[in-house]
């Protein structure tokens, strides 16, 4: 993906190490768990807080999960993983690291939360209109239920974000883009983005699943607390 990496230990520090390794395992145990009457998704991904299936360990948990319809997900996930978490777990150090990998990861709950919650006040009109014009609509507390989240995207797209202020010169190389990338323009572009392919996926009878502002909630939690860190003098770095 780039050549920054040449210069960095080849091997994986402890925590990006582990992280891989549950995320695979808890992947892993979501396949063959249903076999057993235990669906490992259903109960620790992210549900709409106004559901009855949600929990406040949902926050943390879902974070650990991905879909189990495709490889493509986890695959894309732990590449990032390892490919921006080895760089910066190397500079921070692993307990930092962590930290702020579970904020992150944290931060993209709760804003894809606040989301949800937009989403949903609509849905009592949505009912309204459906009962007087004899529409078919499943009922609420079936529809809120069915509103779920997982993966390690948000955490991920922190890691993305501090990678490029640890790093804002590192040239990176997509698979897709012939030309080097700058860091920081990446991480900029990328942010971007996800904006745009967020909003868009609010207007109704949009069919985008992704899960685009928890990306967003990930990198803005990460800012928040590479700010603070910056202010007691914790961390330095070319952008602090």
């Amino acid at each position: 993906m780039n050549n920054f990496f040449s210069g960095i230990d080849r091997a994986i520090p402890p925590f990006t190490k582990h992280l891989i390794f549950i995320n695979l395992l808890m992947w892993l145990a979501s396949i063959v768990m249903p076999r057993f009457g235990v669906d490992l998704i259903d109960a620790l991904g992210l549900h709409y807080v106004g559901a009855s299936k949600f929990y406040a360990f949902q926050l943390l948990t879902n974070m650990f999960l991905h879909s189990t319809e495709s490889f493509t997900h986890i695959f894309f996930n732990m590449f990032s993983l390892w490919m921006f978490g080895r760089a910066v777990e190397h500079f921070w150090g692993g307990k930092r690291f962590l930290l702020f990998y579970i904020a992150c990861g944290l931060s993209a709950s709760l804003l894809q939360e606040v989301v949800w919650y937009f989403q949903c006040r609509e849905l009592p009109e949505m009912l309204a209109f459906s009962d007087t014009f004899g529409l078919s609509l499943e009922p609420k507390a079936e529809y809120l239920n069915r509103i779920l989240a997982v993966g390690a995207s948000g955490a991920v797209f922190g890691l993305l974000l501090a990678f490029g202020m640890l790093f804002p010169n590192a040239a990176i190389y997509l698979f897709f883009i012939p030309i080097p990338i700058k860091a920081k323009y990446f991480v900029i572009g990328y942010g971007l983005l996800e904006l745009y392919f967020g909003v868009r996926s609010t207007i109704p009878g949009s069919s985008d699943s992704i899960a685009h502002f928890a990306h967003l909630g990930g990198m803005i939690g990460g800012l928040i607390l590479i700010l603070f860190w910056r202010r007691k003098g914790k961390i330095n770095g070319p952008y602090f």
